[in-house]
């Protein structure tokens, strides 16, 4: 591989998720689901792992990018909040916003990669970054 090998691969190179961390085990803990989403996702994704739960950064945060979370076997993201809340665009676009601000405080800290299917996702195993987006997800559904 050249020097610019790394500048046009879309997964920057992160060192390999450890299998038996939290992290690991969380993962494995929603991996059916993370398969699914992978399967029906083409964006890159960018997982966040909870307690028997994950949240799914979908694209490339913080600029253009979804979100979708795992909880109780079902994947959930912003378009369910629409049909099931009757929550407005206006207030999707600050939710996002929130999001945005959130990973960006929170980007520095550790990255590693794992295979799901046969993709490579990246892994932020961030408790802060978790916990945020949690409350901005709770506040907005409930």
């Amino acid at each position: 591989m050249g020097m610019f090998s790394n500048i046009f691969n879309r997964t920057p190179q992160y060192p390999e998720l450890d299998e038996t961390s939290t992290a690991a085990e969380r993962i494995h803990e929603v991996e059916d689901e993370l398969k699914k989403l992978a399967h029906d996702v083409s964006d890159p994704l960018e997982v966040v792992p909870s307690e028997h739960a994950a949240y799914v950064f979908l694209g490339k945060p913080p600029k253009r990018f979804g979100l979708a979370w795992i909880h109780d076997g079902k994947v959930t993201g912003l378009n369910t909040l629409i049909k099931e809340h009757g929550v407005s665009p206006a207030e999707i676009e600050k939710v996002i916003e929130e999001l945005r601000q959130a990973y960006i405080r929170h980007q520095d800290e550790a990255h590693f990669t794992t295979r799901i299917e046969d993709r490579t996702v990246v892994v932020t195993p961030s408790q802060g970054l978790e916990q945020e987006v949690h409350e901005i997800v709770e506040h907005i559904a409930h």
